[in-house]
């Protein structure tokens, strides 16, 4: 555990990805094999299940340190990090512990159903036995919130350097439903078994936002231009007649999607797509709000499939007849998934869930800008722009891939409610709530709340805004404030679609503030019927 604190600690304190790498590579050479795993694992995001909920945290670190809770409820908001806030205010004993990352992931794991008087016992011990970065990693550990600004291509180049394995091999050794606790360090990265490589996707290529005059990319016949659909990212593999769906998240969900199981049988074994997950309502793309329905259950009942059927949108085959083909230009690719479709697909049950991303012929820059205009018209977020001869990478590179989307949507709205930064803006009240007018049935127009957002404004803007915050405070909930509503912002957002969960009836995705504007008084912010006539084919419910 000494070891890993000490390469939180300097991965922390650099902004050098040469001295990350270097550190990451170090630790990799001088770790313990099953330590290794487990930073592997953490750096990836497979972290064991939270054992201890952050309210009985709060509650017994307070304690330890002999504070009051509303004391401690404020350093939290002032510090921003919840571990690191621990780490300060609870006192370092005299001993010391030599045990290492993996004895003490295993006791978390191990802590999750024990009783909360064992809990308390078991966090009490390792707080009093661990210096102040020893005692942050730990408590990060606990709340399962471990974040650090570490890439998986970062660690994987590390993990490189160390072993000396290429970063593709690795890249592709690393995807997959692995578990940090069953798995060994030879298994996981040094041998090589036929049998991993059944179920695991490859790495994802991604591409970049593209900015500036479009022209500038050069003859548009060197590229391939598609609608950016606004889904859920993932590959599609069919292997010795089984099925895998990855979404992008590296998370195995093929169980979330049934739809997908008429693949098998169909569609040649050795076949990899990569494509978009989209809700398809009466036969056409609904919004990203609809595949919310689909995220996240357990269990996919005969009423939701019915209700939020899902398609796959394939806009490229990485593997054909068991050949990885990445290597091919994408043109290549692209008429080789072509022909698959027109060979296997139509006409069969998988046509009903397996749709191709059209390939639009557009002669010129011109014709490429008119229909980027057309995308929301298309349920699509802009356009995407290939280069045909490029391969499919691994991560995001520039010049080859871009995604072109579309301007956000905007609204003029009112401030209504704050609540305090984290990180280096802990000390300001720099998260937004807010409204729009609707009327109250009563002839009068009342604030509704329909969007929260804490970023669009320069430093200087948070500064003057936080210190209004604190002069014109009608109410406090905890760390939230009212505010006298006199400020409007613009607010921008990537899309919109009705939702039963917002108490305004609308759900908004990726809002941010735009701009503040000091020109405009509170009664000329937009109403909630103005947001509305934003929602696609808003006479549906």
């Amino acid at each position: 555990m000494k070891d890993f604190a000490q390469l939180i600690k300097k991965l922390d304190s650099t902004n050098k990805t040469t001295v990350k790498v270097q550190a990451l590579a170090d630790y990799f050479i001088t770790a313990n094999n099953q330590d290794k795993v487990w930073t592997i694992a953490i750096l990836s995001h497979r972290r064991p299940p939270r054992p201890v909920n952050t309210t009985l945290l709060r509650e017994w670190s307070a304690e330890l340190a002999k504070i009051p809770l509303w004391l401690f409820e404020e350093s939290y908001h002032i510090v921003g990090d919840l571990a690191e806030t621990i780490a300060l205010v609870v006192p370092a004993g005299e001993k010391s512990t030599d045990k290492s990352l993996t004895t003490f992931l295993k006791e978390m794991i191990a802590l999750k159903p024990k009783t909360e008087i064992e809990k308390k016992t078991y966090l009490y011990k390792n707080w009093r036995q661990l210096n102040y970065y020893e005692r942050f990693v730990f408590t990060k550990l606990i709340t399962g919130g471990f974040r650090i600004g570490i890439s998986q291509k970062l660690m994987t180049k590390a993990l490189s350097k160390a072993t000396e394995i290429d970063e593709d091999i690795l890249a592709y050794k690393l995807m997959g439903n692995w578990n940090p606790d069953k798995i060994s360090f030879q298994d996981l990265v040094l041998e090589e078994k036929e049998s991993d490589y059944l179920s695991k996707p490859y790495p994802f290529y991604l591409a970049y936002a593209f900015e500036g005059e479009v022209s500038a990319l050069g003859d548009v016949k060197d590229w391939s231009i598609e609608h950016k659909w606004d889904g859920i990212r993932c590959q599609v593999i069919i292997r010795k007649n089984e099925l895998f769906v990855w979404s992008r998240g590296e998370e195995l969900v093929t169980d979330k999607y049934p739809e997908f199981q008429k693949f098998v049988g169909v569609i040649p074994n050795g076949t990899v797509l990569d494509g978009e997950l989209l809700p398809y309502l009466n036969n056409e793309i609904g919004t990203f709000n609809d595949l919310q329905t689909r995220i996240g259950r357990k269990t996919v009942s005969k009423a939701l499939l019915a209700k939020t059927p899902v398609i796959l949108k394939a806009y490229d085959l990485l593997e054909w007849k068991g050949r990885d083909i990445r290597q091919k230009p994408f043109v290549e690719r692209r008429k080789l998934l072509e022909e698959m479709y027109a060979d296997s697909v139509i006409s069969s049950e998988c046509e009903k869930s397996l749709f191709l991303s059209p390939s639009l012929s557009l002669t010129s820059w011109k014709e490429v800008a008119e229909e980027r205009t057309r995308s929301r018209e298309m349920r699509s977020e802009g356009l995407m722009l290939k280069r045909k001869d490029s391969p499919y990478q691994v991560g995001r590179k520039k010049s080859v891939w871009w995604k072109w989307k579309v301007d956000p949507l905007t609204i003029d709205a009112v401030l209504t409610y704050a609540m305090r930064g984290h990180g280096r803006r802990s000390n300001l009240f720099t998260d937004y709530t807010f409204a729009l007018w609707q009327e109250n049935g009563e002839g009068k127009k009342e604030l509704v709340t329909f969007a929260k957002a804490y970023s669009g404004l320069t430093d200087k803007e948070f500064k003057e805004v936080d210190a209004w915050i604190k002069k014109n405070t009608l109410e406090r909930f905890g760390p939230v404030r009212s505010v006298i509503p006199h400020h409007v912002f613009e607010i921008a957002f990537e899309g919109i679609a009705n939702s039963k969960r917002h108490k305004s009836g609308v759900a908004t995705r990726f809002p941010r503030i735009l701009r503040w504007r000091k020109d405009k008084k509170i009664e000329e912010a937009n109403t909630l019927e103005d947001l509305k006539t934003l929602i696609p084919n808003n006479n549906k419910s």
